[in-house]
């Protein structure tokens, strides 16, 4: 399934990213853009509903439709590495993965099923903004919208998040932060996850989501082939009690990327290099999209 327009463009902004070594630039075309001001009261109004009797009955639609497109949109997702889950304590944990594409998600809710734990979501606060059903299942599907404010993050943020990880749930925080649609390889980690973990004391759910082409093509898309995914499950990554949240987020994130980049090495049977490449994408058909250029 391809969201979104304009995915050509997409990628050579990727290209443009990948050149000056941004491994976090935004290369989404179309974004709501938001002031500071909006994007609080865009957020303060979705905390204050959350409560609602409206909220509620959304929020429990929301979760069904979200369950139904999990098993629909991934129904050939596999699994490797889940026993390294098989001595995971119980309560909560944040989970990592790559982010590529608006719905990435599914495969990693896809595991908190199989593995019975509720996934919450952490999001940019703009996407609460999306167009057409993303907004609503953004709305309504137990995110947790971060606004980038050092006030927000610094308070707001982890007393939504403890709420969640105390439930014994899974929060998905993608430490790539910025969406590259279907780029194939891990990218250079951001440390707020690394660092909300050491600072909740929780441990990291370590994963890297390899995407295969299909052979058939994408509908009323002939320069993309279809993709499915396998989720690799990697060592949980602890925080040390002897650490600081600042010591422990550096060497979590850097144990989180090694695990990241060996995944794809294996999975993929090559080596990264972050020169760009037309093969970076999955399921481009780069020589069909040329040839037209040319005509």
């Amino acid at each position: 399934m391809i969201i979104g327009d304009d995915r050509v463009r997409v990628i050579k902004n990727i290209e443009k990213a990948v050149a000056k070594g941004d491994w976090s630039a935004k290369v989404e075309v179309g974004d709501p853009v938001l002031s500071l001001d909006e994007r609080k009261n865009l957020v303060n109004n979705f905390w204050a509903e959350q409560s609602t009797f409206k909220g509620k009955t959304n929020d429990k639609l929301g979760h069904l439709l979200f369950n139904t497109l999990t098993r629909i949109l991934t129904s050939d997702t596999t699994f490797t590495g889940l026993e390294n889950l098989n001595n995971l304590p119980d309560g909560g944990a944040i989970i990592t993965a790559n982010h590529f594409n608006q719905i990435d998600s599914l495969p990693i809710k896809h595991l908190a099923n199989k593995t019975h734990h509720h996934l919450a979501i952490a999001i940019e606060d703009t996407n609460l903004k999306l167009p057409g059903i993303l907004s609503y299942l953004m709305n309504y599907v137990g995110t947790i919208p971060l606004i980038k404010s050092p006030s927000y993050i610094g308070t707001e943020f982890p007393k939504h998040l403890h709420d969640e990880l105390a439930k014994n749930n899974w929060v998905l925080i993608f430490p790539e932060q910025e969406m590259w649609w279907n780029y194939r390889k891990p990218r250079k980690l951001q440390r707020g996850a690394y660092y909300f973990a050491a600072q909740q004391n929780v441990p990291i759910v370590s994963t890297f989501v390899e995407i295969q082409e299909k052979d058939k093509l994408e509908k009323d898309h002939p320069n993309f082939y279809q993709t499915k995914y396998i989720v690799h499950v990697l060592p949980t990554i602890y925080p040390d009690v002897k650490l600081s949240a600042n010591e422990n987020s550096k060497k979590m994130l850097a144990q989180d990327y090694q695990q990241k980049v060996k995944a794809f090495e294996e999975a993929y049977h090559r080596q990264l290099d972050p020169t760009f490449t037309p093969w970076d994408i999955a399921g481009w058909r780069y020589d069909y999209q040329n040839s037209k250029t040319k005509k």
